[in-house]
């Protein structure tokens, strides 16, 4: 007999950092400092700013930008208007990822850029920086609740192997084991016929959730 999973919707996939990031270049004088980081929540991309105005407190100027599903916010830090926080925003646009957090730091040179060469210095040193990062592809999965009697431990563990899989913790049972395991969405039909095949109809699927 086959099994039916009711799957649920999951978000599509996104391109974010892998690993935080840093760009520097020397414009007219001025040092402009871009730092490009995974930020999952505004708490957290709001951290990263403050991490890096207590690191360089002496800077002219700390402009940033977030872009986190549908929530973005930015600032210019002082910059005339639409010169630094927008360009950056747009920045991270342009470059196709999300949930991501950055910081332009800027030591002034003493030679001013003017209103288009600010914009061109904040958003392409932020570009770049975005450009040159590590990413990752980040996919949602669905986690399946399997239940497994002892005499099948081996066969659960063997398919766990064949899969990209999360397993979480393992509750035992007077019956056997109940085990979390996080599955891309594509593997989920196929290794739950598979976990009832290998234990004749024994073991128990069910959806749980998706992260």
């Amino acid at each position: 007999m086959s099994v039916e999973l009711q799957l649920p919707d999951l978000p599509p996939p996104f391109s974010t950092l892998a690993a935080p990031h840093r760009h520097s270049a020397v414009i007219e004088g001025s040092e402009f400092l871009a730092f490009a980081e995974r930020a999952d929540s505004p708490p957290e991309a709001l951290a990263q700013l403050a991490a890096l105005r207590t690191r360089y407190p002496d800077a002219t100027h700390h402009c940033w930008a977030y872009q986190i599903g549908p929530l973005y916010r930015f600032s210019d830090d002082g910059e005339p208007g639409g010169t630094a926080g927008a360009p950056m925003l747009r920045a991270i646009g342009g470059q196709g990822v999300d949930r991501v957090m950055v910081v332009v730091v800027r030591y002034y040179g003493g030679t001013k850029l003017g209103t288009g060469g600010l914009v061109r210095a904040y958003g392409g040193t932020a570009a770049e920086c975005l450009r040159t990062a590590p990413r990752v592809l980040v996919r949602g999965r669905v986690t399946l609740r399997v239940g497994v009697g002892f005499g099948h431990l081996s066969a659960l563990y063997h398919l766990l192997g064949s899969v990209d899989a999360v397993r979480g913790e393992e509750e035992f049972t007077a019956a056997g084991v109940l085990l979390p395991v996080s599955l891309y969405p594509e593997d989920a039909p196929a290794f739950a016929q598979a976990m009832r095949d290998a234990t004749s109809g024994g073991a128990t699927v069910a959806v749980v959730d998706s992260v």
